[in-house]
């Protein structure tokens, strides 16, 4: 009689056994680089001659897209291995928070340090590409420096090449996970460049097109690098359900961003062409569907087990990243759009004379403002949920004054006031004050730090990391407390209007479009610091005591009014060539505009911080008051016996001091 034993599935035994990382480069390489060299010889010279300009011969274009495929992918691996060390990976016991032992961030070293380099080259390859020049042009004397002022892309990868070392000089040195806030900014920044001076950077519409990819190309990065990185490390990690749910989360989220920002961006760049009709709709068409079987195969019941689904969610990316570099080398039909001087500008037409039903009523959608403020209400709201499901309360004041803080600033970058905001300088200032003013105002009374840190779940030395750390991580960060040092907020805070509308910089930012959008990001975030620091229901972490926070908002108000009047009283007119190029009708005095303006900001400048002084004022006497009910409680409890020994000194005093006289009468 013999005894048959149960043979495991033939999978199991293969499922388990490791690739090799040679075999693992190979697979995740070939593909893409089969990609980008097939689509650079098939496009060929089309595409410069497209747009009246010299094809500079296969060697440039080759190099050119090459170097791109490699600074898509070490990006996308190092910022992904970050994301799947600090969030993906659980992380247990007392120095859950720390990082970088057991040489764990050697590989996001290694991608940062290959993108820093890649980007490097290409600023001398892309200044030579794009300006139609072959790679020996570059040896003439002047050339190199002629080109890079002749295209904003070189000057982009300048941008992204500090950012891949910076990033690399951090990996190398970084112990604490609150490093993570740095690396996401510069990260971002990084991937960002590049993109948002090129397809999305002219046209009409091309504001809703430039917000889409500015959301999503971060996105389709963090997407793919956990993917990527989760393959390349090993699939063992996935075998703990807490790391397996994590995938799936952050892939399907970003997934779906992923979708829903191409949708946007292909509607932008086709123009009204249908996609099958073009190859940029056929790049399109190919990449969604690629992102869709990756975000099923990661996304599917308890995530990506098995070699061959991990594996090829992985090929689907990096095929996915290669088409989009070869996308990013064919004029789009919108290149070929006619344009007036406003859409080149903008992305839309200001025609009408911004009158105050003009800026009621014309409204165009900040896809970006609009996005951060729906998440932004959507997050507290749900934390606000989450708390009464517990059975606490939250006071419904503070969540008003969020949700009415984010309205303002949605309301402002969305109605006419934000369309209007880059062509008339009184209607911007109008705008800065409101976004920089009375939407933080607002916002910091929402206390969403507070909320954030009761809404989630702290976990034990022996459980994962979860959002609760990482929250307090981030508060109690070296970050955090460079951020709310009182004096540079305040300096940053009243600096920022002079440094940029007293210098070229303010006329630099209305001419691109994510140049204002990022001076309005910057606007909202200090506003959000400094009165943060001075009426914020959350505790910063360099509190300020009630008495400094009122001398720091006495010492803005006379600098905001200075601001006016020289503003008021200037001779020239700011951003004066900006305006001439514009010429719209309605626009016939520049020098009575700039001079409203400069009223606005004196007078809308002074009233929010009244309104916060008095709020002050409010919160110090509540305050002593609820120190005087603790001091009451106590003497009424017996607990504080500090009065009755103070009493008692003073009796033994008497009675010695009235012994002494005695004695002298005697």
């Amino acid at each position: 009689m013999t005894t048959r034993t149960a043979t495991p599935p033939a999978t199991s035994t293969t499922d388990r056994r490791p690739l090799g990382v040679p075999s693992r480069v190979f697979a995740l390489s070939a593909l893409p680089l089969v990609i980008v060299i097939v689509g650079v010889v098939a496009i060929g010279a089309r595409s410069y001659h497209s747009i009246d300009q010299n094809f500079p011969g296969y060697p440039t274009a080759l190099t050119s897209g090459l170097l791109q495929l490699v600074v898509a992918v070490a990006s996308t691996f190092c910022l992904g291995w970050w994301v799947l060390v600090l969030c993906i990976k659980p992380r247990r016991g007392r120095g859950r928070m720390a990082i970088g032992g057991k040489r764990e961030l050697v590989p996001a070293l290694w991608a940062a340090l290959i993108w820093g380099t890649a980007s490097l080259a290409l600023v001398a390859v892309d200044s030579a590409d794009a300006a139609g020049e072959p790679l020996s042009f570059l040896d003439r004397a002047g050339a190199f420096g002629y080109l890079i002022e002749a295209n904003y892309l070189p000057r982009a990868w300048i941008v992204t090449t500090v950012c891949a070392f910076v990033i690399a000089g951090i990996t190398l040195v970084a112990i604490a996970w609150d490093l993570i806030a740095v690396v996401a900014v510069l990260g971002a920044v990084g991937v960002l460049a590049p993109v948002v001076v090129t397809q999305v950077l002219i046209g009409p519409n091309h504001d809703f097109g430039g917000d889409s990819a500015i959301i999503g190309t971060p996105a389709f990065v963090l997407f793919s690098g956990v993917v990527i990185t989760t393959v390349c490390r090993g699939r063992i990690l996935l075998a703990k359900p807490v790391a397996a749910r994590r995938l799936r989360t952050v892939a399907l989220i970003s997934g779906l961003v992923v979708l829903a920002t191409d949708l946007v961006v292909a509607w932008f760049e086709l123009a009204g062409k249908a996609p099958w009709s073009c190859s940029t709709g056929w790049l399109f068409i190919a990449k969604d569907v690629l992102v869709i079987a990756a975000m099923l195969l990661v996304c599917r019941g308890r995530g990506i087990r098995g070699r061959v689904p991990a594996y090829s969610a992985a090929l689907m990316l990096v095929a996915a990243l290669a088409l989009d570099v070869v996308r990013q080398r064919i004029p789009s039909p919108q290149y070929f759009t006619p344009t007036t001087i406003a859409e080149n500008f903008f992305g839309f037409n200001v025609t009408r004379n911004p009158t105050f039903w003009t800026l009621v009523t014309a409204w165009r959608l900040n896809i970006l403002f609009a996005v951060i403020s729906a998440v932004g209400i959507g997050l507290y709201l749900w934390g606000v949920v989450r708390m009464h499901r517990r059975g606490d309360r939250w006071p419904l004041g503070r969540t008003i004054a969020w949700v009415l803080g984010w309205i303002v600033i949605f309301v402002c970058t969305s109605s006419g006031l934000g369309r209007y905001a880059g062509a008339s300088f009184d209607v911007h200032m109008a705008f800065h004050m409101a976004v920089n003013m009375l939407g933080p105002l607002l916002l910091v009374l929402g206390g969403a730090m507070t909320l954030a840190l009761r809404a989630t779940t702290a976990h034990g030395p022996n459980e994962a990391a979860g959002p609760h750390e990482w929250v307090t991580a981030l508060l109690k960060s070296r970050v955090m407390r460079w951020m709310y040092n009182p004096l540079e907020v305040f300096v940053f805070f009243i600096g920022s209007y002079y440094a940029l509308y007293f210098t070229p910089l303010f006329e630099d930012t209305l001419r691109f479009h994510w140049a204002h959008q990022l001076a309005y990001l910057h606007f909202v975030m200090i506003g959000y610091l400094f009165y943060g620091l001075a009426i914020g229901v959350d505790p910063p972490p360099r509190p300020l005591p009630y008495l400094g926070k009122l001398a720091m908002i006495l010492a803005a108000m006379p600098f905001h009014a200075f601001f006016g009047v020289i503003v008021m009283t200037r001779s020239g007119v700011i951003a004066q060539t900006f305006y001439n190029y514009l010429n719209e009708p309605w626009m016939t005095d520049l020098a009575w505009n700039q001079y409203v303006g400069g009223g606005i900001a004196w007078a809308a400048g002074e009233f929010p911080l009244v309104i916060v002084i008095l709020a002050l004022v409010v919160q110090w006497a509540r305050q002593d008051a609820r120190q005087a009910r603790r001091v009451d409680r106590h003497l009424d409890s017996g607990a504080d016996t500090s009065y009755d020994a103070y009493n008692e000194m003073l009796a033994r005093l008497g009675a010695g001091a009235g012994r002494t006289t005695v004695r002298d009468d005697d």
